[in-house]
């Protein structure tokens, strides 16, 4: 059987919560374990999910009128998080840790970072900060790139 070429994804993270983080996570580790290469690509408040201090902060946010109401929220993430341990799924700390032990690139973007006033000593070890003109030279070569 012949072997087939290595391809490269990339995922687009842009929102600091629950439902935000996951996909792109899942989506990349999967990608390497099939043989490929991953990058995902954390810009506006996705980047949260790559601060230091900030996953402790990870919210499930409903939508529509829902979100709006005071204490939601915070309902909300428990629900979410309870359910993701009964159905034996890593939190998103450890699927980090993963994604970074398999190879996965952890991409910052350079506007979300100065929009926001930070800096690299603010980023996860090993999460590398580009711009879009490098995200999208990376982009370009990729057989799949997805926005989470």
């Amino acid at each position: 059987m012949e072997e087939k070429a290595k391809q490269k994804y990339t995922f687009i993270c842009s929102r600091g919560t629950l439902d935000g983080a996951y996909p792109s996570l899942i989506l990349a580790i999967n990608s390497v374990r099939l043989g490929h290469e991953a990058t995902i690509f954390y810009t506006f408040m996705g980047i949260n999910i790559v601060r230091k201090g900030f996953l402790a902060k990870v919210k499930f946010h409903p939508p529509g009128f829902l979100g709006a109401i005071p204490g939601m929220a915070a309902m909300a993430t428990g629900m979410m998080k309870k359910q993701i341990e009964e159905a034996n799924i890593p939190d998103v700390e450890e699927l980090l840790e993963v994604a970074q032990l398999e190879g996965i690139h952890l991409v910052a973007c350079r506007m979300t970072m100065d929009m926001m006033k930070l800096t690299e000593d603010d980023l996860r070890e090993g999460v590398q900060v580009m711009n879009a003109e490098q995200y999208l030279k990376i982009a370009s070569q990729c057989a799949i790139n997805m926005f989470t």
